[in-house]
């Protein structure tokens, strides 16, 4: 066999390196990158194309989080989520107990869409139905928390302006007596500010928060027995629980009735949480299938042991809870920020493979799982309507019918209208 001169090797090995620095800008070229970010894959640049662990492994304590990218041309009329069903492995085949968490783009910590106002009125129903500072179901604030709660109203306050500088202002002025820190929310018309220093806290900084985003914020920290509690939080759309139930109780207690959660789970997620760092926040999301639009409390959540749900299941709705995890800085909270966004079973009937997804999830899941998840109300009456919802598919041509439905993701945006 001829050898190869070192020369030549050397001039391959630069060709590579320069075809390998063009394929990247290759692949950067024309992005949006005023688009919320799809994390879908495909861009092993992307941080959340990476692992946790290694997500976590490239940052130090001292690397700070990127300020997002700007959304200049806004239109909250027509603004929308990423789509859940495909995006995080909401829905996935086969089903079971999974963290399905993965590395999160700034850009894409809170999402606006054209609902906002109605979260936002829904969220002043429900925080003014149970008395701020006497009831504490939905918003209340350990004082270990206190300054927690004063990092993140700061850190949302900083952060809506720089991503949606349409909707909101930052308020800084001085005068004789001091400096002022705010935000004026252009869509409500209301405004916020306190004296540089005086920053609000504890349940009036939650208060705030609620006025801005459509999220709710669970709220945790590690004690000194290593184990993560939570210590407070607004979380007016629960949906099954209240924030009072949860409150200065330790993961391994709130989560004991989720079938093999502490089990499986708790430890890798407990650890997960305290190695986490400011500069690496994560995201996941979770789905539940419930009967209104009442965020707050379900009617299905109310129904005694052995009660069904009343509703046609077209009429049903897919509730999936996107749910965000940053660690402060200063404070070392724990963030748990959760969107529900919520979509009717009928608008999801001509999408490729979903229905044979949910019927198999429902069908060959765990049963412990299905029964935590209330399918006991509706599946005798959703499983019919799926069947049916899966032989229109076929005799349209939608789908095939031997379709592996773990595949459904390849098939996002092929919806079609009757």
């Amino acid at each position: 066999m001829d050898l190869i001169p070192f020369q030549y090797l050397g001039l391959a090995a630069l060709v590579v390196t320069v075809y390998l620095a063009l394929r990247v800008r290759w692949k950067h070229a024309g992005r949006n990158d005023n688009a919320p970010i799809d994390n879908k894959g495909g861009d092993d640049s992307s941080p959340a194309s990476k692992s946790i662990w290694h997500a976590n492994k490239e940052q130090g304590e001292e690397d700070v989080l990127r300020d997002p990218k700007p959304l200049l041309d806004f239109d909250l009329k027509t603004a929308k989520t990423r789509d859940y069903i495909y995006v995080n492995k909401t829905l996935r085949y086969p089903y079971y107990q999974t963290m399905a968490h993965q590395p999160m783009e700034i850009e894409n910590w809170i999402e606006i869409t054209s609902d906002y106002e109605w979260y936002l009125s829904e969220k002043k129903k429900v925080i003014e139905s149970e008395p701020v500072y006497q009831g504490k179901k939905v918003l209340d604030s350990l004082p270990e928390n206190d300054f927690a709660c004063q990092e993140l109203m700061e850190t949302v306050i900083d952060w809506l302006p720089k991503r949606y500088p349409t909707l909101f202002d930052r308020l800084l002025r001085a005068q004789d007596e001091g400096s002022y820190d705010g935000i004026f929310n252009r869509v409500t018309g209301e405004r916020f500010e306190w004296l540089e220093g005086h920053a609000p806290d504890g349940c009036k900084a939650l208060t705030i928060i609620s006025r801005l985003t459509e999220c709710d914020f669970l709220m945790a920290r590690e004690r000194e027995d290593g184990h993560v509690y939570f210590t407070g939080g607004l979380v007016a759309f629960p949906g099954f629980y209240l924030l009072s139930e949860k409150i200065d109780k330790p993961m391994a207690v709130v989560h004991a009735p989720v079938p093999q959660f502490n089990e499986k789970l708790l430890m890798s997620v407990e650890r997960t949480l305290k190695r986490m760092l400011p500069s690496a926040p994560f995201e996941r999301s979770s789905w539940e299938i419930v009967d209104d639009l009442n965020l707050y409390w379900h009617n299905i959540a109310l129904l005694p042991a052995g009660g069904k749900v009343s509703v046609d299941p077209g009429d049903l709705y897919l509730r999936i809870d996107r749910q965000t995890f940053r660690k402060l800085p200063k404070s070392r909270g724990i963030i748990f920020g959760v969107h529900p966004l919520v979509r009717k079973l009928e608008s999801l009937r001509r999408s490729p493979l979903l229905p044979a997804l949910l019927h198999k999830i429902h069908t060959e899941s765990s049963r412990d799982l299905m029964v935590y998840k209330g399918a006991e109300a509706y599946e005798a009456a959703l499983g019919p309507w799926l069947e049916e919802a899966m032989r229109e598919q076929v005799e349209s041509g939608l789908i095939g019918g031997t379709e592996n439905v773990g595949d459904f993701r390849e098939y996002a945006g092929q919806e079609r209208d009757e």
